[in-house]
Parts: structure tokens; sequence; C-alpha cells
């Protein structure tokens, strides 16, 4: 096997090794190139995302980045967030778990390999469909130049502010969320830069 630049990963790996060695070689056998994207290994075709491996506390995972659009004949796979609109995970405890799915596995890199061919899209909730928490809307009143800078935003920036703002149950803690995070919006920054 060629060096590759995902290899210092699975050297440095102390939990879950076996497991994403398993899952390391179906995607490799299904001719995806493998390089490292936030951190892990992620696979690719033709530059398109098409997997991502990440191990976590309690489990390791394949994320399919397109997953919802998989049929998931074998029931494998699962969103990995309440806000999840695109991928899906199919989490593994255990080697013997990831050898048991095995087959379904390389069904599934194979169907998402044909998705990515086809040119399919994921139906992503517009902006608008989003919950807007009245006190941004009170703020955007108060600062035209802040709802400005959040228009200005790219629509994946302004879903993760909305989910921040409304995932608090308090107003005052909504307010508050908002009112740390204008100076980010205001220098055209999202939540995570």
């Amino acid at each position: 096997m060629s060096s590759s630049p995902a290899d210092a990963f699975f050297t440095r790996a102390t939990s879950w090794h076996d497991e994403l060695a398993q899952l390391r070689a179906i995607a490799l056998a299904a001719g995806l190139d493998e390089t490292l994207k936030w951190g892990k290994p992620c696979y690719t075709r033709d530059g398109a995302n098409i997997v991502l491996l990440q191990p976590f506390k309690d489990y390791c995972a394949m994320l399919f980045f397109k997953g919802v659009l998989l049929k998931d004949t074998k029931g494998l796979l699962v969103a990995p967030g309440e806000n999840s609109q695109s991928s899906r995970q199919a989490r593994f405890a255990s080697a013997a778990e990831v050898k048991k799915a095995t087959t379904a596995l390389k069904a599934y890199v194979g169907e998402a390999i044909a998705i990515e061919r086809a040119g399919l899209k994921v139906e992503l909730k517009t902006i608008e469909a989003h919950a807007r928490p009245a006190e941004l809307d009170a703020e955007f009143t108060r600062a035209p130049a802040l709802r400005r800078a959040f228009e200005a935003l790219t629509p994946g920036r302004q879903r993760a502010y909305l989910l921040h703002f409304a995932g608090a149950r308090q107003a005052a803690t909504r307010t508050s969320r908002i009112l740390k995070c204008a100076p980010q919006i205001l220098a055209g920054k999202g939540l995570n830069d």
C-alpha cells in the first residue's frame, strides 16, 4: 500500500484500532481515495466526499455524507445528531460487529459512489424553514447592521447560529448567546470559525 495522509492517524489510533482498520479496508477496496479531512480519514471519489471514519468514546463509525439517500436495507444507519439532514452513520462497538456488517457496508459504499456519480443532491431545509428566535429578530430591529451581516453569511453559517440560539430554553440565555455572537457575525465569521 502506498503512503497516505491518513497513515499517521491509524498509527496513532489507540481506541477502535481493529474496527477502524476493517472499515478502512472496506473503503479502500471500493477504490476510494484516502485523505485526512477534519482530522479524520476521509474517502473520496473524483474529489467528492463519500465516507468518513470517526472514533468516539463509546463506538466508532463510518459516516456516509449523503447517507439519507441510501436505501439502508439492513437498518445500519442512524443520524449523527438531531439536526443532521444529509449524513448517516453506521456505528460499531466491536470488530465482530464490523465483520458481521462487512457485506452490507460494501454494498452501502457502492451505492454511495453511484449516488455521487449520478449527481444526486440532498434536499436540505432552507434557512427560512429553521426557527428564528424572537430575540434575534428584536436584535435585528435594534441593530440593522447585524441583520445585514447575518444575511450575508453562508446558509450553513446562518443555520449553525440559528440552531445555537434556538437551542437555549430561556429567553435570557438566547439573548445572551446572540449578544455574545454578534461581533463574530459582524466580522462575517461562522459560529465555529
